[in-house]
C-alpha cells in the first residue's frame, strides 16, 4: 500500500491546478479517495466528525447487499438447470449464475460511472459517490436475461434524468435504481413481464409464473410455500427472491447505523396491515391469501430494506419516516391486489412516496412548530397568572 500511496503522491501534481492533466482532477480525486481516506481538514467553524466518509458509507451498503447478490447468482443457475431438467451441483449453478449476472453488474457500473465522471468534469466538482450503491441496486432488481443494451440505456436514463438534472447525488427526488426499473417496465414491457424472463435460458414452450403472477390471475393454489419464498428458491429478479438474504443485509445496515429501522419496520407493518384488511374483505382469492405472504412475495422485502430507505429520496424527519414507510407498505399491497396490470406494486409505491416525502416532512415540521407555539403560549399565560 505504501508503494501505491507513493505513486499517487508522485503523479498528483499533474492533476492539480496548473498541471498538465488538471482537467482530469475530478477523475483522479475519485480514485484516490476510493483507495485512501481523504486528508482534507476544516480550517474554521465547528463540525462533528465520525469515522467514515460518504464512500465508506456506500461500501457498507454494498456489503449489506452481498448476501442477496450471492444468493441471486446461485439461484439464477439453480432455476436454469431446474427448468431444463439438468442435474447440476452447487458449483455448476454458481458458475452459470456468475456468467449471467456479472455482465449485468459490469454494464451497470461502467455506464453509470462513465456518466458520473463526465458530469463531474463538466461541473468541476468531485465525483458523486451515490452511484456506488445504485450501480449494484439496478442489476439486483432486473431479470437475469435482460439484454445488456437495455441495462445500459436504463442506467443512463436513471443517472441523467433521475439524478444529474436535479444536481447530482443528494438532490434527486426519485430513487435512481427504481427509476431505471420503471423506465424498462414501461419502455420494454415484453422484457420485464411474463413467465420466461424470470428464468435464464428457458427451453421452448416453457411456462412458469412467479408467485405474484400466480396470485394476480387467481391461481393462489399454485403459490409456493412460505418457506420456499422466504428462502428464495423461486424465479424472480436477480436479488429479490430470498427474504432471508435480504434480512441479513437489513441486520447489517441496522447494526452499523446506516439503515433506518423506522422505515424498514413501518413498511413491513403497512404491508401486513393492508393484507389483514383484504383478508377481512375477502372479495377474491388474492385478498384471501394470508397477510404475511405479501411480505415474502416479489420485491417487497428488498424494497423495504434497500429502496425505501434511500436517505436522499425518503422522508427525513423521525415521524415522517414512520408515515412514509407505513404508506409504502399499504400502497404496495393495494396496487398488487387491486391492479393486476402491476403485480409488483412495490416499485410504484416507493416512487409515489418518493415524490410525497417532502410534503410529509413539511407537515410534520409544521405540526411541531404549532405544538411548540401552543406550549409557549400556555407557558406565557401561566406566568402572567402567577
Amino acid at each position: 500500500m505504501n508503494s501505491l500511496r507513493n505513486f499517487l503522491d508522485k503523479v498528483k501534481p499533474a492533476f492539480q491546478e496548473g498541471g498538465k492533466l488538471q482537467k482530469l482532477h475530478s477523475t483522479f480525486d475519485a480514485f484516490e479517495t476510493f483507495l485512501f481516506v481523504p486528508d482534507k481538514v476544516t480550517f474554521k467553524g465547528s463540525h462533528i466528525r465520525d469515522s467514515i466518509d460518504m464512500k465508506r458509507t456506500m461500501i457498507l451498503v454494498i456489503t449489506a447487499m452481498l448476501p442477496a447478490l450471492l444468493f441471486g447468482i446461485w439461484n439464477v443457475g439453480f432455476q436454469h438447470f431446474k427448468v431444463n431438467g439438468i442435474e447440476a451441483d452447487f458449483w455448476m449453478r454458481v458458475f452459470y449464475g456468475l456468467r449471467t449476472v456479472l455482465p449485468v453488474v459490469v454494464v451497470s457500473y461502467i455506464t453509470g460511472l462513465a456518466i458520473e465522471f463526465v458530469f463531474a468534469q463538466i461541473r468541476k466538482h468531485e465525483v458523486n459517490e451515490g452511484f456506488l450503491v445504485s450501480g449494484m441496486l439496478i442489476p439486483l432488481v432486473l431479470p437475469p436475461d435482460i439484454p445488456l443494451w437495455m441495462v445500459a440505456v436504463a442506467t443512463a436514463f436513471a443517472v441523467i434524468f433521475g439524478k444529474e438534472v436535479f444536481g447530482g447525488t443528494g438532490m434527486n427526488i426519485l430513487n435512481p435504481a427504481l427509476t431505471a426499473r420503471a423506465f424498462l417496465f414501461f419502455a420494454y414491457p415484453a422484457d420485464m413481464t411474463g413467465d420466461k424472463i424470470w428464468v435464464s435460458g428457458t427451453p421452448d414452450g416453457f411456462t412458469g409464473a412467479t408467485p405474484l403472477a400466480e396470485a394476480a390471475i387467481g391461481n393462489t393454489g399454485n403459490i409456493p410455500s412460505v418457506f420456499d419464498m422466504f428462502m428464495g428458491w423461486i424465479p424472480g429478479s436477480i436479488g429479490e427472491t430470498s427474504t432471508l438474504a435480504i434480512l441479513l443485509g437489513a441486520a447489517f445496515l441496522l447494526i452499523t447505523g446506516i439503515g433506518s429501522f423506522r422505515i424498514m419496520f413501518s413498511v413491513f407493518a403497512g404491508g401486513y396491515l393492508m393484507g389483514l384488511l383484504f383478508n377481512l374483505w375477502g372479495a377474491n382469492a388474492y385478498m384471501e391469501i394470508p397477510a404475511y405472504y405479501h411480505l415474502v412475495m416479489g420485491g417487497f422485502a428488498f424494497g423495504a430494506v434497500f429502496m425505501a430507505t434511500d436517505p436522499v429520496s425518503a422522508a427525513q424527519t423521525p415521524t415522517g419516516k414512520w408515515i412514509y414507510g407505513l404508506l409504502i407498505g399499504i400502497f404496495a399491497v393495494l396496487i398488487r391486489v387491486l391492479n393486476p396490470a402491476y403485480p409488483e406494486g412495490m416499485m410504484l409505491a416507493i416512487l409515489f412516496m418518493n415524490v410525497a416525502a417532502p410534503l410529509i416532512d413539511h407537515y410534520v415540521i409544521e405540526s411541531n412548530i404549532k405544538k411548540r407555539r401552543r406550549r409557549a403560549k400556555k407557558a406565557a399565560l401561566l406566568r402572567q397568572s402567577v
